[in-house]
C-alpha cells in the first residue's frame, strides 16, 4: 500500500490488516455519493444528470436493460463480463433508486429486517401480507 493508505496499515495491529483491506474498499455508499455529486452537476458533461432528467420511467428501462445483460452474461463464458455487467446493473439500480426518491439506506434497512429469519419464513410471510 502506498500514501494515506500506507500509513494507516502501519497503526492497525498485526492481525487486523484483512479487516483493515476491508475498510478501505469501494461500496455501495461511495458509489451513491458519487451518484449524487453527479445528479447536482449539468446535464451536459454527467451521463447520470441526462438519465436523471429523463425520468423514472427512463431510468426504470435502463435498470431492466442492465438486468437483462446481466443474465445473458450470467449463462454466459466469460466471468469477467459478469462482473462488468453487474456494476453496470448496481449503477444504473441506484440511479433508479434516485429518480423515485429512494435512498439506500432505506433499502438497507429492507434488508436487514428480513435477516432476522431465514429466507423461506420470509418469503412466505410475504405472501400472507
Amino acid at each position: 500500500m502506498s500514501g494515506a493508505l500506507g500509513v494507516l496499515s502501519r497503526l492497525v495491529p498485526a492481525g487486523f490488516e484483512a479487516e483493515f483491506e476491508l475498510m478501505s474498499r469501494f461500496s455501495l455508499q461511495d458509489l451513491v455519493s458519487i451518484i449524487d455529486a453527479r445528479a447536482a452537476s449539468g446535464g451536459a458533461t454527467s451521463y447520470t444528470r441526462k438519465l436523471l432528467d429523463k425520468g423514472p420511467e427512463h431510468c426504470a428501462k435502463k435498470f431492466g436493460e442492465e438486468a437483462v445483460e446481466t443474465v445473458i452474461a450470467a449463462v454466459g463464458a466469460s466471468r469477467d463480463h459478469l462482473i462488468a455487467e453487474s456494476a453496470d446493473v448496481l449503477f444504473h439500480l441506484l440511479v433508479l433508486l434516485k429518480s423515485r426518491g429512494v435512498r439506500l439506506e432505506e433499502v438497507e434497512a429492507t434488508l436487514q429486517s428480513r435477516t432476522g429469519m431465514s429466507g423461506l419464513e420470509e418469503k412466505a410471510a410475504r405472501k400472507r401480507d
